[in-house]
């Protein structure tokens, strides 16, 4: 129930006031957050990989209003991936965009993200790793997808991601699928109506198991995003029965949540991604963690009366 709250209050401008004011905040962001600028993510990421794990990296900040913003998110992720090569870090850090923050929302938005988003992708690649298209909310999909799709034409390894909780979704993991996309399945972490996704928790966990099988069964890379054990499990006989190996799909987790968990799946030999954010404009990427488990909230409140 709360849930849904949380996820109006992520777009509240008195609510982020609030939030960012309050004594504990700080404590509480540092735990999903892993910086404000590449100099803090950077020796992150080298602790992540020295302990067998793999990391996809998000320049948080999604409501821009200017072009010229959208330009200094995709800076951003170049300034980032310089870091990276600098480094030798290419092959064990992707990226992880979310077009809106590259201008998708402006006038011309479709085509300014796309322009924003290509040099990017191209960066990448020439360090040796990929770029993911987030998903957003609903209204955004067609627009990703079509980018995803061109993107894909000079750079085949680009990356999408899938929400189990809209009904459309079944159809699109069966395109992916199709043409060997690499694919992150998620639950989803937006407000959406009922005419569009399902409101069900455990509705929208059956969903996540009939995406996984049909992206197991088909000819892309499933990345798994989920910090549930069940899913975890099914994921992994999933892909025992499609006869795929160890490296030929992933799990990945939010850095923060359940460390434990992914040194031991990267113990037992598949392949671990953290999805690992960072950036000055962390608001609405905290209060969407807060509502996806009840867990956090509580964490985030004690936080809050213990520094009061």
């Amino acid at each position: 129930m709360l849930g849904p709250v949380i996820l109006a209050a992520s777009r509240s401008d008195k609510m982020r006031r609030f939030v960012s004011a309050a004594p504990g905040t700080k404590q509480v962001v540092a735990r999903f957050i892993a910086g404000e600028s590449v100099d803090d993510v950077v020796p992150i990421v080298q602790e992540l990989s020295e302990r067998g794990l793999e990391v996809t990296l998000d320049v948080v900040g999604e409501d821009i209003t200017t072009v010229e913003q959208s330009h200094a998110a995709r800076d951003a992720y170049l300034e980032l991936i310089g870091r990276l090569k600098e480094l030798g870090l290419g092959e064990r850090a992707e990226m992880s965009v979310k077009l809106s923050m590259f201008g998708q929302a402006l006038e011309g938005g479709h085509e300014l993200a796309l322009a924003n988003v290509r040099p990017v992708v191209e960066a990448a690649a020439e360090i040796g790793t990929t770029v993911t298209l987030d998903a957003e909310d609903h209204t955004t999909l067609d627009s990703m997808f079509a980018i995803h799709e061109e993107l894909r034409k000079d750079f085949p390894q680009t990356g999408c991601v899938i929400q189990a909780y809209l009904f459309r979704t079944e159809d699109d993991a069966r395109r992916l699928a199709a043409n060997g996309s690499r694919v992150r399945i998620v639950k989803g972490a937006y407000k959406e109506p009922a005419s569009v996704a399902i409101q069900d928790k455990r509705e929208i966990d059956k969903a996540y198991v009939r995406i996984m099988r049909i992206l197991m069964d088909g000819e892309g890379y499933p990345m798994i995003g989920s910090h549930d054990p069940r899913l975890i499990s099914v994921a992994q006989e999933l892909a025992r029965r499609a006869g795929r190996k160890l490296d030929e799909y992933e799990f990945q987790m939010l850095y923060g949540i359940r460390g434990e968990e992914q040194h031991r799946l990267a113990a037992e030999g598949h392949r671990m991604r953290v999805y690992t954010a960072y950036g000055t404009d962390w608001y609405g990427y905290f209060m969407r963690r807060l509502a996806e488990k009840p867990a956090n909230l509580l964490f985030f409140v004690r936080s809050i009366l213990t520094k009061g």
